[in-house]
């Protein structure tokens, strides 16, 4: 990756009246990457996407796509392309037909249309006789590659995704997400894309951006945000989690939820403060030995669920806090529902996050 971004966000701020969608936004993205934003409903996802492609005006801040402003730029004079979660295919048209759109309004001779929408059938890896197919006769797959083959017709600098996957089965939706990762790597395009999935953006991405309430909680790679997440917020909305609450003073680490072995903390000796140490739910274990944890948990088994290749225990402790374990199913607890069990998880497996 070069060390000057590809497209650069600074201070970029959308309001609706007396409503701030986003607020203030920063933000680099290197040419080729693969760039998530992720996100719940209404935090700003898809107001950032139409700003960076031209469907909306920013309020204050600029865009700016190889050292060049663009956001004063009309929608159809820049280098970018939407694929939208409606695909906004043309029914009547061919497939064939809608690959070259693009290139029919650039006045292309129609030989070369041709050569290109066959090129890109073969890149997205569809049979050349989907040329002359109707839209109506092609499955959600084969849908989803054609909106994706179109994109590329328009060559853009920068392909955006508005939640593309999100009205698929999970099968298909799998099968694409894979198709999507390698067809980054092939065109060595750069990819924007938003979407409320986190398995999507951890498949794929080479970094997420977390947003809430029209603001950017963390961007980092996949595994960063899952292990060292920088709020509370982004620690329950990367999945499952267990979070304790502590306090630090002169590096000694207190807690009403845990029994703490002495001289063992976290791995790192934050500022005093309060705050809430997180272990996941895959790093906490049932034990028979205190001695054999770093922090412990005494509790009441309460229910188990099976999750595929996984199950998932719920244990209630002595102060009733609910805590949850996971593990693979071959190693499936031997623990009946209404056990009293010992859980407890190593100081290396946890991660404080400070108090807001």
């Amino acid at each position: 990756m070069t060390s000057e971004p590809l497209l650069r966000l600074q201070g970029v701020m959308k309001r609706y009246g007396d409503f701030t969608a986003l607020h203030n936004i920063d933000l680099d993205i290197q040419e080729g990457e693969f760039f998530t934003i992720v996100g719940p409903s209404g935090s700003g996802k898809s107001t950032m996407i139409r700003l960076i492609v031209g469907m909306d005006e920013v309020t204050d801040g600029s865009i700016w796509l190889r050292g060049k402003r663009i956001d004063e730029t009309p929608a159809n004079l820049r280098p970018t392309c939407m694929v939208f979660q409606s695909l906004a295919l043309f029914p009547h048209m061919s497939v064939g037909q809608n690959i070259e759109f693009p290139l029919k309004l650039r006045k292309i001779a129609h030989n070369q249309r041709r050569a290109r929408a066959l090129e890109l059938l073969e890149l997205l890896r569809l049979p050349p006789n989907c040329y002359a197919k109707r839209i109506s006769q092609c499955s959600g797959g084969e849908q989803q590659r054609v909106a994706l083959a179109r994109a590329l017709a328009f060559d853009p600098e920068i392909l955006l995704f508005d939640e593309p996957l999100s009205s698929l089965d999970y099968r298909l939706r799998k099968t694409l997400e894979k198709e999507l990762k390698d067809l980054h790597h092939r065109t060595g395009k750069t990819f924007v894309y938003i979407t409320h999935s986190l398995e999507e953006a951890m498949v794929m991405s080479d970094r997420i951006a977390i947003m809430h309430n029209g603001r950017f909680e963390q961007i980092a790679v996949a595994d960063e945000i899952y292990s060292r997440p920088v709020s509370r917020f982004v620690a329950e909305f990367m999945g499952e989690v267990n979070l304790f609450d502590v306090e630090y003073r002169d590096s000694v680490l207190t807690s009403s939820d845990l029994t703490i072995r002495p001289n063992n903390a976290a791995k790192a000796d934050p500022a005093d403060g309060k705050g809430q140490l997180m272990v996941r739910p895959e790093d906490v274990r049932f034990g028979k030995d205190t001695n054999d944890f770093d922090y412990v948990l005494f509790g009441q088994l309460m229910d188990e669920y099976i999750l595929g290749s996984r199950i998932q225990y719920e244990v209630r402790t002595a102060a009733g806090k609910l805590v949850t374990v996971e593990k693979p199913r071959e190693d499936r607890t031997q623990y009946e529902i209404g056990s009293e069990v010992i859980l407890g998880f190593k100081a290396t497996n946890t991660h404080f996050i400070p108090a807001d």
